[in-house]
């Protein structure tokens, strides 16, 4: 028998059209133009991007605006215009853009604090060229570690399964509530069901600082990190406010961290009185007012079976 036409839609297939629905006006087709040899500008490139505030902010990605010599934003409504590059932060590929014109949609921005694997996510962008295409799977993964652009490593990065071309990188990445839980960043062209997103709750702190600064100035511990749960024992015994620390994956000899003598597989619960849960609470000690201060942080160092709580003061590079 043949579901007729007028059925109603069951309800994976409801929440994802509603996300498709409230998201697709407020995200963006990023025309990039780059000069040539001859100066002018050209048509180099393209991704997305969304807006995030009423009065034009929109977030992209950093490798999508690098070297941009135009901006433009198109929208699903017809309404197209001049952007403005902000700033970008090349160590989170997290750039913000000021849109002339853009319709009165934005979206508003969630937490990547409660994600777990198996929850909705649906993107919306312009993979290769394919404009406000919409593409939905799960989380599979949080705190993963990506290699950006020069070398460096975004940390606390979400996997998913979602579908990603080259053009989806900017776009959002949102929850069933159509709220943005990451922003796109990249896939891995060899394998499938392998795409990447930065966690919202860094870009949103990233996002203020280029708003402010037009940069973001941070200090450097010279630390690899990913986000691990606590064990539950500890937690309830020391009635700690957070679930989950930072583990460190890599300790740079000679860093400022080997220095204060931070240790590989130490975890971050704690810096200055507050607790450390994931990546954004460490970034954000680490740059406006804290940048070039020295830091108390606390940690538990796995020993012979067991946690040893300690406190250590570093003095992070610039």
């Amino acid at each position: 028998m043949n579901a007729r036409d007028d059925s109603p839609l069951d309800a994976y297939s409801a929440t994802v059209a509603h996300v498709a629905e409230t998201a697709s006006t407020a995200v963006a087709h990023i025309k990039v133009g780059k000069k040539g040899r001859d100066g002018a500008s050209a048509a180099a490139g393209s991704g997305s991007g969304f807006l995030f505030t009423p009065d034009g902010f929109a977030l992209t990605n950093a490798h999508v605006v690098e070297g941009a010599s135009e901006l433009r934003a198109a929208f699903a409504d017809g309404t197209e215009g001049a952007a403005r590059l902000v700033g970008q932060d090349a160590s989170t590929d997290i750039a913000v853009l000021r849109l002339e014109s853009h319709p009165a949609a934005c979206l508003p921005l969630g937490s990547s604090a409660g994600l777990r694997p198996g929850q909705l996510a649906v993107a919306v962008g312009n993979p290769l060229g394919f404009d406000f295409t919409v593409t939905a799977g799960i989380v599979s993964a949080l705190g993963r570690n990506l290699p950006a652009r020069g070398g460096r490593m975004i940390d606390d990065v979400i996997q998913t399964d979602v579908a990603l071309n080259p053009g989806n990188s900017g776009g959002p990445l949102l929850d069933g509530a159509a709220q943005v839980v990451g922003v796109n960043t990249a896939v891995i062209p060899s394998a499938q069901g392998l795409s990447f997103a930065v966690a919202i709750d860094t870009a949103r702190w990233v996002a203020g600082e280029l708003m402010r600064h037009g940069n973001v100035r941070r200090g450097r511990l010279g630390v690899q990190c990913a986000v691990v749960a606590l064990p539950r024992r500890w937690v309830r015994e020391h009635d700690w406010p957070t679930a989950t620390g930072l583990r460190l994956m890599e300790v740079v000899p000679g860093s400022p961290a080997a220095q204060g003598g931070l240790r590989e597989a130490d975890i971050l619960i704690g810096c200055d009185g507050l607790p450390l849960a994931q990546l954004s609470d460490l970034l954000k000690r680490l740059a406006g007012e804290g940048y070039g201060r020295p830091l108390l942080l606390k940690l538990l160092r796995p020993v012979a079976g067991t946690l040893n709580s300690l406190v250590l003061s570093v003095a992070p590079g610039g």
